[in-house]
């Protein structure tokens, strides 16, 4: 994490230079804006300025914009402080500026204030044209302290070529030798164009990123030695690309504290609720034209009448822009995934010849095309306003390669735009001076031991089908998992069930089995209209729906109710309707016989594993009518009475 301060000479600056370094600053803040993905977006930037005061003729320095100890980062208020800073500044005669300020701004009033964590890096990019020549005693004393509290200092010198500016490369000079004792100072020279700046803001963007303190360190492990016993490289991988947003998003907002109204906050009785104190939002006090800018930004706006929404598309439009030479595309800045182009039977081309199919045409020129390119090593550049990843509209512009390849299927890939090129990390530290012939010669003689070959992607598997093979083969030790009992769609309610109609229904779903010796003692139903109605449900369950069989693991000993059996009444015979309804709750003899496990009588235990795929209740198709034609009906369950042994 560094806080990075920019302190601007305004007396060295052309009005040009100025204007491309005040637009470089404005992307530096909008690639912090949405660079965010923590909890909170740190104010981490400042903004200073020296300049002339031509009332009094004297150097004065400015606060433009101060992070704020606590707060986080406003975008609205800093492009407010870098669009309102002074054009009218410059000096052109001016061949050393004398005192750069560096002093005011290397104190605790200014930068050591700003902050939460004192032990926080804290860099200074002081930005100009000309360096005075030498480094005052006050100035030399402020730089070494900033060196014991972590603080770095980088002077940035834009080159000019004006004519009155003759001593300035010797002021350099000095000036370098002045800091080349300070280990937290540096010098580095730019010409003052626009692809410089450019790189300058990704350089920028980078140290105020909390993400990028350490590169992805990696090997490449080789199967011969490359030079003596060295048969590795050890490598930093950078990232190549930084993707953007693709549109910015409207929003509400509490007018109260300027937070986020998300939708889960909505209540449906009281509207919305402020997210800090909690209390219930009127209209008038909640802000409707604001807008979304990453995660943690958010602005607020007169109207956003741009309210876009990214809806998916099935059709695209490429429009061809410019035509490229391959060999000056750079891989690094391709992204995303690659689509195979082959020509469309049914796409419509004017034809020039009402003899020739159109889609034959179509295919014609594809190939041409395709020929055409491949032959110049060229390819073409084309923008269209779909995202290939998302298959969503977007609001900026989308950049794609068109490859062709030879008498086949040309290749579809998406470009990084200007915004989404990464910083390139600085090459002069890692490329060493040329490389001496022995070494060369025995990377050459490595190379030669491995194997040459085109690239065959069916010849490089990753193990995938291997891996998930032996975790499936190592799952099925455990056996089959029984499937989960799917309840029966609710039927209308007729009326509450007594105890005996509860036993019924439990009993249906085959979850308990009666003993015989359980059996012996139900020797009545209450009443006949009882047994009867009990007789109409089951054959409304068992007609209206079929249930599923499943072998139960372990059947506990059931507990019947003691409503049901009535010790008064032990001699009496049960209705012929509720003795049959009985019967066709036990499990059928064939059922029986296909049990793996054995039954204990003794017990009242079935202990059984195998699930019943087959339905409980057949169905047969019955001839119907006399022209042979067959309906399906299912067929009422008709169970033999099992003989019940009396103890």
């Amino acid at each position: 994490m560094v806080l990075v301060c920019f302190v601007i000479d305004l007396r060295s600056l052309p009005p040009q230079l100025l204007r491309d370094v005040k637009q470089s600053l404005l992307e530096v803040a909008n690639f912090y804006a949405i660079s965010s993905e923590s909890e909170s977006l740190r104010d981490k930037i400042g903004l200073c300025y020296v300049f002339r005061n031509r009332i009094s003729s004297s150097d004065e320095l400015k606060i433009a914009y101060s992070p704020s100890p606590r707060g986080n980062f406003d975008l609205r208020d800093f492009h407010h402080a870098v669009n309102h800073l002074p054009t009218d500044s410059f000096l052109p005669e001016i061949d050393d500026p004398g005192d750069l300020k560096l002093s005011n701004i290397l104190s605790d009033q200014v930068l050591y204030s700003w902050g939460i964590d004192k032990d926080i890096v804290r860099k200074v990019i002081v930005l100009s044209s000309c360096f005075p020549q030498y480094v005052d005693s006050h100035l030399q004393k402020s730089l070494m302290d900033a060196a014991d509290k972590c603080v770095s200092v980088e002077f940035l010198l834009f080159e000019q070529k004006s004519g009155h500016l003759t001593d300035t490369l010797q002021n350099v000079s000095n000036f370098l030798r002045s800091i080349s004792d300070l280990d937290n100072c540096s010098l580095q020279t730019y010409l003052p164009n626009v692809r410089v700046l450019h790189g300058l803001v990704k350089q920028w963007i980078e140290d105020l990123k909390d993400d990028m303190e350490k590169p992805l360190q990696a090997r490449f492990l080789f199967k011969t030695n490359l030079v003596g016993s060295m048969n590795q490289i050890s490598c930093n991988l950078y990232v190549s690309v930084n993707k953007i947003v693709d549109g910015f998003s409207p929003c509400q907002t509490c007018r109260c504290h300027g937070m986020l109204l998300e939708d889960g906050i909505r209540n449906r009785i009281h509207g919305y609720s402020c997210p800090v104190t909690g209390h219930g939002l009127e209209t008038c006090n909640v802000i409707e034209n604001s807008v979304k800018v990453g995660e943690k930004t958010l602005l607020f706006l007169p109207s956003f009448q741009s309210s876009m929404k990214f809806q998916r598309i099935a059709s695209i439009d490429f429009h061809v822009i410019e035509r490229i030479s391959l060999g000056s595309l750079s891989e690094g800045s391709i992204m995303g995934d690659s689509y195979f182009v082959i020509p469309s039977a049914c796409h419509e081309v004017e034809a020039a010849s009402d003899d020739i199919d159109q889609s034959e045409l179509n295919a014609q020129v594809f190939q041409g095309l395709c020929s055409a390119l491949h032959s110049l090593d060229q390819g073409l550049v084309c923008s269209s306003n779909c995202n290939m990843e998302t298959m969503r509209e977007v609001a900026f512009h989308c950049y794609y390669i068109l490859q062709p390849s030879d008498n086949g299927p040309m290749l579809l890939r998406r470009l990084a735009g200007s915004e989404e090129v990464s910083h390139v990390p600085d090459l002069n530290r890692c490329i060493l001076s040329s490389i001496t012939k022995e070494i060369q010669d025995s990377i050459q003689a490595s190379l030669s031991k491995i194997e040459l070959k085109d690239y065959d992607p069916m010849l490089h598997e990753r193990g995938f089908h291997q891996k998930l093979n032996m975790l499936v083969k190592e799952s099925l030790q455990f056996g089959s998992i029984p499937p989960k009992f799917e309840e029966a769609p609710s039927e209308p309610k007729l009326t509450q069930l007594d105890s005996s109609e509860e036993m019924v229904q439990s009993t249906s779903r085959l979850d308990v089995e009666l003993t015989e010796e359980e059996s012996s003692k139900i020797d009545m139903i209450e009443e006949d209209k009882t047994g009867t109605y009990i007789a109409e449900e089951w054959e409304l369950l068992v007609v209206n729906e079929v249930p599923k069989i499943f072998s139960p693991v372990c059947i506990s000993k059931p507990k019947l109710d003691q409503s049901v059996l009535s010790p008064s009444s032990s001699n009496r015979q049960l209705d012929v309707k509720t003795s049959r309804i009985l019967e066709r709750l036990e499990v059928p003899r064939q059922l029986k016989t296909k049990a793996v496990s054995p039954i204990s009588s003794g017990s009242g235990m079935i202990d059984t594993c195998v699930p019943m795929k087959k339905p409980l209740i057949p169905s047969q198709c019955i001839d119907t009518t006399d022209q042979g034609s067959t309906t399906s009906q299912l067929i009422k369950p008709n169970f033999q009475r099992l003989k019940r042994k009396h103890k």
